[in-house]
């Protein structure tokens, strides 16, 4: 899988290669993409199984559901087996592939659910999904979001907890092999006043691709953007590429285990002003179709985006002799 992301984000040194306008495409509209508000995918490593969220129109109930993938063809969605009563959203697979994780409003005791969503995880095998679990290490007063494993053993997700800069930061917390060392929060480079929410990691530990709201530049609300670790650095967030933010929100992120696509979600409305009047047939129709202002599952290929670092094409420029392309070990 790495090797694949690997030649995806290939950097050429010393060439000016022309990067092509990406290409953004609704992700299988009629099965996962449907009309409902379908948000948020994730992927099993060998890229068969998808969980995804169907989420309440306003946006505040979510169950997790997922689709199987057979003889080349996605099937019909099923709620998955650890949701289905409260809301539960984000899930994620570690590079190790033995452990999910998502966030929650359940309960830790009785039947109430939380004012809050924190951080859950649970064993992953060939028969699936195991026993969720709380990971108290990680829990705070507010929200915590988009929990995603690098493969270098640090945990990223979203917290509203104390202590941040804005309303919502990105945070990473250690996983030493026994425990979740306590969070750290990425910084004032990363975090602004704003809402910094959901942070894809490279596997390598060269980038972060995160949405945020408030920042700019800004395409609209929520969009996405994309900082690199240069020379032991954060470099400044830019906005990735155009067809990828819109005024609406885009969020999400996450790239394919085998690195071809970038995964995200949009609730960006694709109704076509020149369309001739709609009848009352052609009305229901598109109001129950994507891109009707729900959220949809879109992707793009990773090759159309220009994820090369500030720092290599410095290099590759000669406008950074002296320096080299350093890729830590641990961010």
């Amino acid at each position: 899988m790495l090797h694949a992301i690997a030649l995806a984000l290939a950097v050429v040194i010393g060439t000016h290669a022309t990067v092509p306008t990406p290409v953004v495409e609704l992700f299988e509209p009629g099965t996962i993409s449907t009309g409902r508000d379908d948000a948020h995918i994730s992927f099993s490593a060998d890229g068969t199984s998808a969980w995804f969220l169907c989420s309440s129109p306003d946006f505040v109930h979510w169950t997790v559901v997922v689709s199987h993938q057979r003889d080349g063809q996605w099937h019909t969605p099923r709620v998955a087996v650890f949701s289905g009563r409260y809301s539960d959203a984000d899930v994620s697979i570690d590079y190790g592939k033995q452990r999910m994780f998502f966030i929650s409003n359940r309960p830790l005791h009785g039947h109430a659910a939380r004012p809050d969503t924190d951080i859950w995880t649970m064993p992953l095998d060939a028969n699936g999904p195991g026993t969720p679990h709380h990971v108290a290490a990680l829990s705070s007063t507010g929200n915590e979001w988009f929990p995603t494993m690098g493969a270098d053993g640090w945990l990223y997700f979203g917290s509203e907890r104390h202590g941040g800069h804005g309303q919502s930061d990105l945070w990473r917390a250690h996983w030493d092999g026994q425990q979740f060392q306590p969070p750290e929060n990425l910084g004032p480079m990363i975090n602004t006043p704003g809402q910094e929410i959901e942070a894809f990691p490279d596997p390598q530990g060269r980038f972060l691709i995160f949405s945020a709201k408030g920042r700019q530049p800004s395409a609209g609300a929520y969009d996405l953007y994309v900082t690199w670790r240069c020379h032991e650095h954060w470099t400044p967030p830019q906005q990735l590429g155009a067809g990828i933010n819109t005024r609406g929100w885009e969020f999400g992120a996450r790239i394919s285990p085998n690195g071809r696509y970038l995964y995200f979600t949009s609730n960006r409305n694709t109704f076509d002003p020149h369309h001739p009047r709609y009848d009352i047939a052609a009305l229901n129709r598109r109001l129950h179709s994507p891109g009707n202002g729900l959220n949809d599952i879109y992707r793009v290929p990773v090759e159309a985006l220009d994820l090369q670092p500030p720092c290599a094409k410095a290099a590759a420029d000669g406008t950074d002799a002296g320096s080299e392309n350093r890729l830590p070990g641990q961010l």
